[in-house]
């Protein structure tokens, strides 16, 4: 039996991802999936409505299509372009699953501060905009108020999926109350409180967020079961509530502010109550979920001493904190919820 040679195909297939991974941003950044929500179009008519240089075409939506991303109709310059199933519902600015906005915020963000790993890697400093402020990445964003909706609205188009599974999955129907930590635009919050009516939920966030959070809530028509509250959870304890929940939360702090957060939801709740995270949790072997260990490294790029964690992690933090009790519930994608009870 002949033996199959090595194939250098998968390295250089991650080694020039970012090929593929930029000329995905730059679509959702020229708005071209909200574009072709319309209708298809040929590549002339895309390269007038998106102000493209003749050049651009058809090399640049031909290389959507190789990867995926579009759809064509025909060859030749009468194609038409359209969008996939999955770009028409995630990528079209129209769509309410519309999750481009974490896609922006990587192409005005991200992508540039990656080009530093290897100082980041080697320093242990953050690369973003600290480098040029000297401001911690939150006080930056809390500070303007139109930049810190435009982070809320991209995180909460990414992490619907996960709300809306940790609210069907977990069972709620032992529980009233819940107080979502750092809930930004309220959105686990409401996602919970629709799927179980029985619940009351309090989206708790800086007051910067509130009247983010207050317009969402009120949008969802849900404000006679959702309410907000004003929170720093540095400086304050954590309202009281059957479930604490925490999403993508706990990984953007080191490893004391972690243990602070989990005393805090510890103390917050009642005997037999759960403490909840939302995370792209690494698996216990730290083989297999790329994602989470990418998403760490984003971390330490963002943050520096921040990163993300196992399961076993959580449980061994959460057991020093006094909880006895745990599970994993797997969510969308590479996220999963884990979750902490305190002995009833």
């Amino acid at each position: 039996m002949t033996e199959t040679p090595p194939d250098p195909s998968r390295i250089m297939e991650i080694g020039m991802g970012f090929f593929g991974s930029r000329a995905l941003l730059t679509a959702v950044e020229l708005g071209l999936f909200t574009h072709l929500g319309t209708g298809k179009m040929s590549a002339a008519q895309l390269a007038e409505r998106l102000e493209l240089h003749p050049r651009a075409i058809p090399d640049f939506p031909d290389s959507l299509v190789a990867l995926g991303l579009l759809t064509r109709d025909g060859d030749g310059p009468n194609a038409l372009y359209g969008n996939t199933i999955e770009t028409a519902i995630f990528l079209d600015k129209e769509s309410p699953q519309y999750i481009g906005g974490i896609l922006e915020m990587a192409s005005s963000r991200l992508y540039g501060f990656w080009g530093h790993l290897t100082e980041a890697l080697k320093t242990g400093q953050p690369q973003n905009e600290i480098k040029e402020t000297g401001e911690p990445m939150f006080a930056k964003l809390y500070a303007a108020p139109d930049r810190l909706e435009q982070f809320m609205n991209a995180m909460a188009g990414v992490s619907a999926g996960n709300f809306k599974a940790l609210a069907e999955k977990f069972d709620f129907s032992r529980y009233k109350t819940l107080c979502d930590v750092g809930g930004a635009t309220g959105q686990l919050s409401c996602m919970v409180a629709a799927a179980n009516p029985h619940m009351h939920c309090v989206s708790a966030d800086l007051p910067e967020v509130e009247p983010i959070a207050k317009r969402a809530i009120e949008a969802a028509g849900l404000p006679h079961r959702v309410s907000t509250t004003a929170l720093d959870f540095f400086k304050d304890p954590l309202p009281k509530a059957d479930v604490i929940t925490m999403g993508m939360i706990l990984h953007d702090w080191d490893l004391e502010k972690k243990k602070h957060l989990i005393k805090l939801a510890y103390d917050a709740l009642p005997p037999g109550g759960a403490f909840i995270v939302v995370e792209a949790l690494i698996d216990d072997a730290r083989r297999e979920n790329a994602f989470g260990l990418l998403m760490s490294l984003n971390m330490l790029i963002e943050f520096g001493d921040a990163f993300d964690y196992t399961g076993a992690d959580f449980k061994q933090w959460c057991s020093e904190a006094g909880f006895d009790r745990f599970e994993i519930i797997p969510l969308a994608g590479p996220s999963s919820a884990a979750v902490a009870y305190k002995p009833g």
